[in-house]
């Protein structure tokens, strides 16, 4: 055992099919889709290669695109059955890896499931596909003055079904919450093809909070096929701040003096020197381009609500250093500063070949301390990080730049990733805030959970999917593998000899 075999990508697989298997498994599923609903030409396989994580490619057996619940339940049915495995996927957007496909399996794409069932106003709820994206709901809720609260970057993109599946948040998560507070419903079927409905159409649901144990979990315990959400009335007024520094500590620090005050903005954003210029380059949002970081801050509420409050936080601002206080004076000015910050992705990828983004979560506290940390581990790495995140609950998002074409760069990249996110356990946070493993995590899931503790995680997948056949290999590492990224900690890269037995 290498290294490189605990690489995200290098995955065991359950068994490869042989050819008489595999042409009986698309007869099958032939009997159940339409013509165009499913694809085995090398061609049209190819877009599915890899989800948002795009480091890493794999091209699937096959593609299944149904329309109705009973074809997704048919294809479960007939893939436990043959004991092949199957991973869901929707938009495709995720970045941990969480839709990577398997070699031997079918990747069951829900993109056409994209119709809004039911909006009802009177009880504020909106009954939708999995394929909706996330910013349509919104788009058709505000005619009733109603909006949908979490706000991915990739809202335009991705879909609720794996917002769901991931627990997504966004920049208004602070005030609003993530995905698991802003939904009521989910109906999922299960691997054995049961269509089981979890939570209520009411607040509230007997039993065990099992809606709160689906999401979040990545597409092992079953597949999405409808979602309750909760819809928000919109405010009476939102205004934005943006507030200039001259370091990352200072402003971190001024985000914990905000939230100390009693203040809840809707949205509390971060961005450092690298991010700031590269979102001005390619928004022209007006951001302070000398600005060691930059904090963007917004209240909603009444009128007079707003008003007070963000009085507060501007003295509070000014009182931690900030070098300069900006108001949006407009709704066209608050949108442009929020276009900057959605936008810090893709601007990242215009000055950098390649950028690999990381996502974990820190106490408030320690903004400034791990910020430091981060710039360190960027010198002994040799490779620039980029800040953006999600200050107001400490989800940190760096973009580490590196260049594919150039030998090693990409492994540095993980490595130096993987020492982040151990940086953010060892602060007492975790190693993801809303991206969710995937892949991309497996092994400092090791970092943060004990044997025990991941044994357990093994239980909650087998009472849903015995078989193990639902995005297999995702998310919760074995005890093997943990057992070998230990190793190679304490030999310092190199595994023992001989190898470690398997629990």
């Amino acid at each position: 055992m290498t290294a490189d075999a605990l690489r995200p990508a290098n995955l065991e697989e359950p068994r490869q099919l042989g050819e008489a298997e595999k042409r009986d498994l698309v007869a099958a599923l032939r009997a159940i889709l339409p013509g165009d609903a499913l694809l085995i030409d090398d061609e049209a396989l190819r877009p599915y290669e890899c989800d948002g994580l795009a480091a890493y490619r794999r091209k699937p057996l096959l593609v299944a695109l149904p329309e109705t619940v009973e074809q997704v339940q048919e294809i479960l049915r007939t893939c436990a059955a043959r004991d092949v495995p199957v991973v869901a996927r929707g938009a495709g957007t995720g970045l941990s890896g969480g839709a990577f496909p398997l070699s031997n399996g079918v990747l069951l794409v829900m993109a056409r499931f994209n119709k809004i069932l039911e909006i009802d106003a009177d009880n504020r709820v909106a009954q939708v596909q999995p394929g909706v994206r996330n910013l349509a709901i919104t788009e058709a809720a505000v005619p009733l003055g109603l909006y949908y609260a979490p706000d991915p970057s990739s809202q335009i993109a991705c879909s609720i079904g794996g917002n769901v599946a991931e627990n997504a948040g966004g920049v208004h998560c602070l005030k609003y919450g993530l995905t698991v507070h802003n939904i009521q419903q989910v109906k999922m079927v299960t691997m054995d093809g049961e269509l089981v409905t979890i939570g209520a159409q009411s607040l509230d649901a007997p039993g065990f909070d099992l809606l709160a144990l689906v999401t979040g979990s990545e597409g092992m315990l079953g597949v999405i096929v409808e979602v309750t959400v909760k819809l928000l009335p919109k405010p009476e007024r939102a205004q934005a701040l943006l507030a200039a520094f001259s370091t990352v500590e200072q402003a971190g620090d001024a985000v914990a003096a905000i939230i100390a005050s009693g203040v809840i903005p809707a949205g509390l954003e971060m961005m450092d020197n690298p991010a700031i210029r590269a979102a001005e380059d390619f928004v022209k949002a007006g951001y302070p381009v000398e600005a060691e970081a930059i904090l963007l801050c917004e209240i909603d509420g009444t009128d007079a609500e707003v008003s007070e409050d963000i009085m507060r936080v501007r003295e509070l601002l000014l009182a931690q250093g900030a070098t300069e206080v900006r108001t949006a004076k407009d709704e066209a000015e608050r949108l442009r500063f929020w276009a900057g910050r959605k936008a810090a992705f893709p601007a990242v990828g215009r000055i950098s070949p390649d950028y690999y983004c990381m996502d974990g979560t820190i106490p408030r506290k320690n903004l400034g301390a791990v910020l430091r940390h981060i710039n360190e581990l960027s010198d002994e790495f040799g490779l620039k990080v980029a800040n953006v995140f999600h200050a107001g609950d400490g989800n940190l998002h760096p973009l580490i730049l590196y260049d594919s074409a150039t030998p090693g760069e990409l492994d540095k990249a993980e490595d130096l990733g993987g020492r982040i996110l151990e940086l953010c356990v060892e602060y007492g946070g975790t190693v993801t805030g809303e991206h969710g493993v995937g892949i991309e995590k497996l092994n400092q899931m090791c970092s943060q959970f004990d044997a025990a503790e991941l044994t357990q995680f093994h239980a909650v997948k087998a009472a849903f999917d015995p078989a193990g056949l639902l995005n297999p290999g995702k998310a919760v590492p074995t005890l093997h593998r943990c057992a070998e990224f230990g190793a190679m900690h304490v030999h310092h890269g190199q595994l023992p000899h001989p190898e470690l037995p398997r629990f």
